[in-house]
């Protein structure tokens, strides 16, 4: 495995943990995780890249080694903290942005909102949430009011190798050494001998804030960045999330330079179960926004 460096920098009064490959003077490429993961679930992508890249990957806040406490978390903080980490490790031009499922979703959401700040845009299994209608508020607030008195933390498991045999039964395409790794860095002891996972227990909450389809597309359409959706060729999955056919045509229609790969024998998780095709698909877009390559 090519190997990572640990960076902790204080980002909006957080400790936020960056874990990065490769040297400072390559290009760079952010990877942004999905909701539950941690920056070293990549670690197979990148073992697969071919170019010589200076990679940066976040934890987001509350999850893995970047700092939480708080007793709810909220979308556009993450737009925030990308933007303060771009400004610290890229204070000039454009960035290249990779992101999984709610990592994609931040990045295509801040390819809008700093058009200028972003070159290219590479989103894995990531468009969008079902539209909530304003009927849908007075159960979600309720909702997350009695979670906030009845605090519910994440389970805990015996050792890692219970929870990577968890990580296998929720992917079969995942092998052992794979899924040992990942259990590794996705857990924590819990105190009483043995682990849980690397998540603040706020992010249980249900979001008490309502998605709003047509705000983010109103982002997307404002991006000027090259964008690549890498999707599963079976659609079912993302149907069963509530985005239709016809809402995601009209999602691709939002991005004024549009490009998608569909890849087969894979999951939501493509970084793991087709890692090379990934990897493959993402440098070959990647390059062409570089002039020197």
């Amino acid at each position: 495995m090519k190997p990572s460096n640990s960076v902790f920098l204080e980002i909006r009064g957080l400790k936020c943990h960056v874990r990065e490959w490769g040297s400072p003077g390559r290009p760079q490429l952010y990877l942004l995780h999905g909701w539950g993961d941690a920056s070293a679930t990549f670690q197979f992508l990148v073992d697969a890249l071919r170019h010589d890249w200076h990679v940066l990957a976040p934890d987001w806040r509350g999850f893995g080694l970047s700092q939480g406490g708080a007793d709810a978390f909220w979308f556009p903080d993450y737009l925030a903290d990308l933007d303060a980490l771009i400004a610290h490790f890229s204070p000039t031009g454009p960035v290249r942005l990779v992101g999984h499922s709610m990592g994609g979703n931040v990045a295509c959401s801040y390819a809008g909102v700093r058009p200028a700040r972003v070159a290219a845009v590479v989103a894995l299994d990531a468009f969008g949430l079902p539209d909530r209608g304003p009927q849908d508020a007075p159960g979600r607030l309720e909702k997350w009011l009695n979670q906030l008195a009845r605090p519910d933390g994440f389970r805990s498991y015996p050792d890692v190798d219970a929870f990577a045999a968890r990580l296998m039964r929720d992917n079969p395409r995942l092998d052992a050494p794979r899924a040992h790794f990942l259990a590794t860095h996705l857990t924590r002891p819990d105190g009483q001998g043995g682990v849980r996972v690397a998540i603040e227990d706020a992010h249980r909450h249900v979001n008490p804030v309502l998605y709003r389809r047509a705000e983010a597309e109103y982002c997307w359409r404002r991006a000027k960045a090259r964008v690549c959706w890498i999707v599963q060729a079976d659609p079912a999955w993302r149907r069963k999330m509530g985005i239709s056919d016809e809402v995601y045509a009209a999602a691709v229609e939002c991005f004024a330079d549009f490009r998608e790969v569909a890849i087969t024998e894979s999951g939501h998780n493509l970084h793991h179960d087709q890692a090379e095709k990934v990897a493959a698909v993402i440098e070959e877009f990647m390059l062409e926004t570089l002039p020197d390559v």
